[in-house]
């Protein structure tokens, strides 16, 4: 990892890590050599130039807080309690135990979780070596219960995935998105300001919920609950119908749009209108501004990726901004480049393609759907899953049913979480391995969506790791070894060229990949052990970066070369010094507007997509949507909050305010039911009952009510705060082609309490503790 050299009172650059945009930041670091004193946005940083939201001024909390962490690698006893082992012992048994699995049901058997959450992915790339090793073939990660029906449909439709330029387009249009909390591109809450001011610019906002985005909006379409699919089908309807699309642009550049525009042709507006609870005037409005505009972004997000017809959704989003010309131009829909190939999918047809084993489910992108995993090891079936090995994720607590995936995670014969703290997951494994925080060794992001300038930030340490732990790049090339698919004789002869010089050792590990082809898969830990011990500053775990620079220099020359690394081998050795080297993050691509057609190949964009198509085509013919009578309220659980991000940090002193999680609801619902703000109510879902904490307002439509993410973790004091919301969550309620939840749309009841049962309610999980009372 090395040492940082930080001085007390020395300010050092890093990034956020609480969503995908990975802001820059610098943090004044304490007199202790530890404490984050102070933290502000970096204004040198090439993406976010400066911006910071209030989330980020908090991560003393991560780094410091409450948040029960390991520093030494632990073993369960045979009486459920944890002892301190080292690392070669546990190295050793965790190693062994894999392999005898392995021999006994097959490494097919051994199931990979996580890789890393927004903002820590350098340690997964090194995952696919263990994989390979011990012979998995199955994984899963957090995109797959948010971003694959997504995926999925890229495919299908462009081959590719696809961003969306909001800083510079005419009109926004988010769908189940608020940027101002959950941001998404870079300045998101700046952007968004800048459109609302500008008379020539538009945004509508597609969102049940009256969000800090959806006040800054235009047109805010507040539809039903759950009716996503109806309103989208009637926005691109309307485009068809009053004669809106581009017809030249998609004779151009699109195939299957007669089969579209005449399943568009035959939508009636006003019933889906109807259906949706949005005035039809508006949704025509909404239309005719799409259509006129000289550029339209579009982005989707989890409040209609985590609900009902959420792949449908993607589609019928996608037909809009297609049947209107957004692609490949200044305000539009882009196609990036990228270092790792994340978003990706073959696009097989529904029910072709790659399945999990047990449940049958698709597979996207390589990723088994989170709501099956339960499903694959809680069965007699000799394909069952038998081992997980988790990295930097905690399914115990992310995953919908957590009572059914803690009964998952017991019935496995073997758990091994890799992980800074002793997460809900970590409580239940047979090994825990401790590994830095992102602050203590070289971390980075994939997420690198930005165009026209690409950025990429291999972040250095702040602060020293303390002994004990070891950074995962370390960790998986050391269970490598142990199962004995590297050694020294692999890597003798590399190390002695990289010892004359990067042209060298890129010839001698070409060379060898090209005799040996079985060590591709096992290429991160040979450049980690290997190139890596020849870096800079500590940076081996950049090593598997280096072959990454290479190829995104091959795949993208002209973006690369107007970046300023020249071309050729030089331009990767350039594009990799300069990511190796640069503690506040690198442009590595400077591309024009029109690569996106470069990237595409070619490639025409399918608008008909057969599966989708036909269930658009069917939507007059379902049963009409509405509240179930023992399920009056819909529930989203995991509402994005000013205080809410993802669950690394522990510690709920972090929050300034709203330290239980309340459950928001509407003021007519509040009233009927008698109840006031502060007040305590039952919420029951079919898996679960907890109380909370109730906040009426007029921000919900009557009927819908919602708890925020990031809520019911245990921190290291073992106190818990507010709900955990996948306590109240349902497995099989999933969507029918990418298998992603529906949290957003869980069916739920909400009951005023007595005053007599006030008193009792922390016995029952604390504040806000979900009780988990009905399975």
């Amino acid at each position: 990892m090395g040492k940082t050299g930080a001085a007390a009172g020395e300010w050092r650059p890093s990034a956020c890590i609480l969503c995908e945009c990975n802001c820059g930041i610098e943090i004044l670091v304490g007199a202790d050599g530890r404490t984050f004193d102070k933290i502000r946005g970096d204004r040198a940083h090439p993406a976010s130039q400066g911006y910071t939201c209030n989330k980020a001024l908090r991560l003393d909390h991560y780094q410091n807080g409450r948040s029960g962490r390991i520093t030494r690698p632990l073993r369960r006893r045979a009486d459920g309690t944890f002892e301190e082992i080292g690392w070669d012992t546990a190295i050793a048994e965790i190693a062994a135990r894999l392999q005898e699995i392995g021999a006994t049901h097959g490494g097919q058997s051994i199931f990979y979780y996580g890789g890393g959450g927004q903002g820590n992915h350098l340690g997964g790339a090194y995952a696919p070596a263990t994989m390979h090793a011990f012979g998995m073939r199955y994984r899963s990660s957090a995109l797959a219960q948010e971003k694959t029906g997504e995926f999925w449909v890229n495919a299908r439709m462009l081959g590719l995935p696809n961003r969306a330029d909001v800083e510079h387009c005419e009109v926004a249009l988010f769908v189940g998105k608020n940027p101002y909390q959950s941001h998404g591109f870079p300045r998101a809450r700046s952007v968004l300001k800048e459109i609302a001011k500008d008379p020539e610019r538009s945004m509508i906002v597609i969102d049940p919920v009256r969000t800090e985005t959806a006040e800054l909006a235009d047109f805010h379409l507040r539809v039903r609950p759950g009716t996503d699919l109806y309103l989208l089908t009637a926005l691109a309807a309307v485009l068809v119908q009053e004669g809106l699309i581009a017809d030249g642009w998609l004779a151009e550049h699109a195939d299957g749009v007669a089969a579209v525009t005449a399943v568009l042709a035959a939508v009636d507006v006003a019933d889906c209108c109807g259906i949706a609870d949005v005035d039809e005037d508006l949704v025509r409005a909404a239309a005719r501004r799409l259509a006129a505009a000289s550029s339209v972004a579009v982005l989707e997000d989890l409040g209609v990726q985590m609900n009902r017809d959420s792949t449908v959704v993607s589609y019928v989003e996608k037909l809009i901004w297609l049947l209107t010309g957004n692609l490949g131009k200044r305000g539009a829909q882009y196609v990036f480049s990228a270092l790792a190939p994340i978003g990706r999918d073959r696009g097989h047809p529904a029910g072709e393609g790659p399945r999990s084993p047990v449940a049958g489910a698709q597979i996207i992108g390589g990723l088994v759907p989170c709501n099956v995993i339960a499903e694959e090891i809680l069965t007699d079936h000799p394909d069952r899953y038998r081992a997980m090995l988790v990295e930097s994720a905690n399914p115990a607590h992310s995953l919908a049913d957590s009572a059914a995936m803690r009964a998952a995670l017991e019935a496995l014969e073997l758990v091994v979480v890799i992980d800074v703290a002793m997460t809900e997951t970590a409580r239940l494994a047979d090994y825990v391995l401790p590994a830095p925080t992102q602050y203590e060794k070289h971390e980075a992001t994939f997420f690198n969506f930005d165009f026209p300038r690409n950025i990429f930030h291999l972040r250095h340490p702040v602060v020293d790791a303390p002994d004990g732990v070891l950074p995962e790049p370390e960790i998986h090339a050391r269970l490598v070894e142990a199962a004995g698919a590297l050694g020294e004789d692999d890597y003798a002869p590399l190390r002695e060229a990289a010892a004359r010089g990067r042209q060298a050792f890129a010839e001698a590990f070409l060379t060898t990949l090209a005799e040996r082809p079985d060590l591709a898969r096992l290429g991160a830990v040979l450049l980690y052990r290997t190139l890596g011990p020849t870096l800079p500053d500590g940076a081996a775990s950049a090593a598997a970066l280096w072959a990454a620079a290479h190829k995104c220099a091959q795949s993208n020359p002209d973006g690369v070369r107007r970046a300023g690394y020249g071309e050729g081998f030089e331009a990767g050795e350039r594009l990799f010094d300069a990511i190796v080297s640069g503690p506040r993050g690198v442009v590595i691509t400077d591309d024009e507007y029109d690569e996106t057609w470069r990237r595409l190949g070619g490639r025409r964009i399918r608008l008909d997509v057969p599966e989708l198509l036909g269930e658009v085509a069917r939507l007059a013919d379902r049963p009409r949507p509405g509240p179930q009578a023992d399920w009056p309220f819909v529930l989203s659980a995991g509402e994005r909050r000013a205080f809410t991000a993802n669950t690394i940090i522990r510690d709920p002193g972090w929050r300034r305010r709203d330290a239980a999680g309340t459950l928001r609801m509407n003021e007519a619902d509040a009233a009927r039911l008698g109840v006031a703000a502060g007040d305590r109510v039952r919420l029951t879902t079919r898996r679960g009952s907890t109380e909370v904490t109730v906040d009426p307002t007029d921000r919900m439509r009557p009927g819908h009510v919602s708890l925020p993410n990031g809520f019911g973790l245990s921190d290291g004091e073992g106190q818990t705060a507010g709900v955990a919301p996948n306590e109240l969550t349902a497995a099989e309620d999933r969507d029918a082609f990418a298998g992603t939840p529906w949290h957003k749309h869980v069916p739920a009841r909400v009951e005023a309490l007595p005053v007599d049962s006030l008193s009792a309610a922390g016995a029952r999980g604390g504040v806000g503790g979900a009780a988990g009372e009905a399975r």
